[in-house]
């Protein structure tokens, strides 16, 4: 049987070069590619929650898996109805969330990594969402770097997108790509399974389970289609012209000015210079000259285009009837914007986009900045942190969270801050600093509050107590000393808030080929110490089941009952999963187990 990375090497290279998948279903049996996907996916806290079932990720051995793949082998696999929970969502309603049981999210795992071998080779360049390497700041930084001059931008809203996917054109796609009856079966099985709401199983006609693995993939070769469209169909019929002819006036201007100065009229050219900034050098409504440029994030999409606004309207119609035709999708006419790039400001993905004028910044005596994208970041986030933070117009104290030890409450507030400032540092505008000041203000103050409240001491007193200078700023830290091992360090501040045009550190630097090759040979030390066969609490060899919890700092948390001498030992190690013989995992459930420490 061929290992994982050699099977995902010819799902690729079959993606590369456009042809079916075939013989699909049989790579489920190979334990490779279940251990694999048990790796993945164990260390996320979900893992520890329930679906319909009592099924967890804890008590995972070599049988579960053997067992899956007997059922997948005997075609005998029946998905579990996920057990829907609802999630408040930021406009104040509520978003639907699927939890499947834990076998289900290993085959899900399992489905995923072989399908998205093939498919991530086949995604557009302009679809960013749920693929390896990708992400907002990668849609944004296409946006920056290629979109230039773009008059205007069309905003694309689709209602209730994941939810509205029809099954029968997906699985009409899926079948024109993957010819496995057996792989399209297990996948139908999958999107019908339907949902447990209070205590009521309901069918589910239409869409993909939002919380289920597979889910994002599934949307993303929905969606597809949606890119295909634009790029062989759109983006052809509304390109056209290699550069925009030059502005007449600015023609004359400069042929006037460079004739005073060889008359040696330099005060008269120098006038003329003035005036040449304040015009155009090209014609913006050049009949022959159209461009049409598109990125999509998950149901997200924005269109920029240099045209007219009656032909701006027409896209918007075509794609909303390709999607109504196609995909059985509605456009939302009233939020899918059509906006003047220049005089107004376009949201995507939390910022606020548009194209910058400016006659008097120059770079090698070229108005560089007329014409580029602009990325804002947005008052409104300043106002929701400040809202949240604050109380009768008052930035106040957070009193569910007193109980909290200092380290925890000060890496909080930096988790808030590192947080913000990473999605909103490849801001362009110049209020970016001063609103991601006014952020660390708000949060700063909360903070020192927080703990003023918490040892009855006054701010200043806090102050006093926590503030360190670091690098030439002052930071507030908390440190926690450990006897004989390294303390933890808990910082608030302690970086420039200044802007970073690759965004994340190390998102650029992605090897996008190489990310399913990660996938299939990085195998974690928990993945190696379920197949030693060794319990790590009595010794003992023979069969072993992976005993988890949900994470470590669950241990320490304030008010929660003693740990046991089995989680004792897994803090100690910083290990959140650890194999035990049955009899151990028994007896740590039970809450009687006081055994020796690791072997």
């Amino acid at each position: 049987m061929r290992d994982a990375r050699a099977i995902l090497d010819i799902h690729r290279s079959r993606g590369q070069r456009g042809l079916p998948l075939e013989r699909v279903y049989r790579h489920l049996f190979n334990p490779d590619l279940c251990l694999d996907a048990y790796n993945k996916i164990y260390r996320n806290a979900a893992a520890m929650t329930r679906g319909v079932t009592g099924e967890t990720v804890d008590g995972t051995s070599l049988d579960t898996i053997t067992a899956i793949i007997d059922l997948l082998r005997q075609e005998r696999w029946e998905w579990r109805p996920v057990r829907r929970r609802y999630i408040p969502k930021a406009d104040g309603s509520r978003r639907p969330l699927g939890i499947p049981t834990w076998g289900d999210k290993l085959v899900q795992e399992v489905l995923r990594a072989l399908l998205e071998a093939y498919y991530e080779p086949r995604f557009s360049d302009r679809s960013h969402g749920f693929r390896p390497g990708r992400g907002c700041h990668t849609a944004l930084r296409q946006v920056q770097a290629s979109w230039r001059g773009t008059t205007w931008f069309i905003e694309g809203d689709i209602k209730g997108c994941f939810d509205s996917i029809d099954h029968s054109i997906l699985l009409g796609i899926l079948k024109r790509d993957v010819q496995d009856g057996r792989v399209i079966a297990l996948i139908e099985g999958l999107l019908r399974a339907g949902y447990l709401e209070d205590w009521k199983r309901v069918e589910t006609l239409g869409g993909t389970p939002q919380g289920g693995i597979l889910s994002p993939l599934m949307a993303n070769i929905y969606l597809n289609e949606l890119d295909r469209f634009v790029e062989d169909v759109l983006i052809p019929a509304y390109t056209r012209g290699e550069v925009r002819k030059r502005d007449e006036r600015y023609v004359r201007t400069r042929c006037r000015m460079a004739y005073l100065r060889r008359l040696g009229d330099r005060e008269g050219a120098e006038r003329l210079g003035k005036e040449l900034r304040r015009l155009p050098s090209v014609d913006y409504f050049d009949p022959d000259f159209r461009r049409l440029k598109y990125v999509r994030y998950a149901d997200d999409f924005l269109l920029g285009f240099i045209g007219p606004k009656a032909e701006a309207e027409q896209i918007r119609q075509r794609i909303g009837d390709f999607l109504r035709d196609e995909l059985r999708l509605e456009l939302s006419l009233e939020k899918t914007l059509i906006t003047h790039a220049v005089d107004e400001k376009a949201s995507f993905l939390g910022y606020e986009i548009k194209v910058s004028r400016s006659h008097d910044r120059l770079t090698d005596g070229k108005r560089t900045t007329n014409g580029a994208i602009a990325l804002l970041m947005p008052r409104s986030a300043v106002a929701t942190i400040r809202e949240r933070y604050s109380r009768g117009g008052k930035v106040r104290h957070r009193a569910e969270i007193l109980e909290e030890t200092d380290y925890t409450i000060i890496r909080r507030y930096q988790g808030v801050l590192a947080g913000l400032y990473n999605f909103y540092c490849l801001a362009t505008n110049a209020g970016q600093k001063r609103r991601m000041h006014m952020v660390k203000w708000v949060l700063e103050t909360s903070l020192t509050k927080t703990l003023a409240h918490k040892h009855r001491i006054s701010v200043r007193g806090v102050y006093r107590r926590y503030r360190v200078p670091e690098d030439g700023r002052d930071v507030l830290r908390a440190v926690v000393e450990r006897p004989g091992r390294t303390p933890l360090v808990a910082t608030f501040g302690g970086f420039p808030l200044v802007r970073r045009p690759w965004g994340r550190d190390g998102l650029e630097d992605v090897d996008l080929a190489a990310s399913w090759h990660r996938y299939a040979t990085d195998r974690s030390e928990a993945v190696q110490r379920l197949m030693s066969a060794r319990c790590e609490l009595c010794g003992r060899d023979g069969q072993v089941v992976m005993h988890h919890i949900r994470k470590l700092a669950d241990l320490d948390r304030p008010g929660r009952r003693r740990a046991s001498e089995a989680e004792r030992i897994m803090s100690a190690r910083r290990r959140k999963a650890i194999p035990v013989c049955t009899h151990c995992h028994h007896r740590i459930h039970s809450g009687d187990y006081d055994g020796p420490r690791f072997r």
